[in-house]
Parts: C-alpha cells; structure tokens; sequence
C-alpha cells in the first residue's frame, strides 16, 4: 500500500506528459507553418523559373 501511495504522489510522469504534449503542439505548429511557407516559395520559383525561360 506504501508504494501504490508513493506512485501516485510522484508527479514527475506528469511532466513528462506536458513536455510530451508541448513537443506535439510545436510540431503541429511548424508543420502548418512550412506547409503554408512551402507552398508561398514553390510560387516564387515558379514565377521565377517562367521569367527566366521566356527570355
């Protein structure tokens, strides 16, 4: 019973659950981020590339 009561006081598994979780919302995050800057630069090589082949 003594080590069930210790268990259950320790709240170092609970912040690794929050490191856990603020590591998956920053990568959520970075991941909308590029996702919208990628598609933004794929444009500008595009235009740049039509520019450079039309002259």
């Amino acid at each position: 019973m003594r080590i069930l009561k210790a268990f259950l006081a320790d709240a170092r598994g609970a912040t690794a659950v929050e490191y856990g979780l603020l590591a998956a919302l920053i990568s959520v995050a970075l991941i909308g981020g590029l996702t919208t800057f990628g598609n933004g630069l794929q444009d500008t090589f595009n235009t740049v590339s039509k520019h450079l082949d039309s002259d």
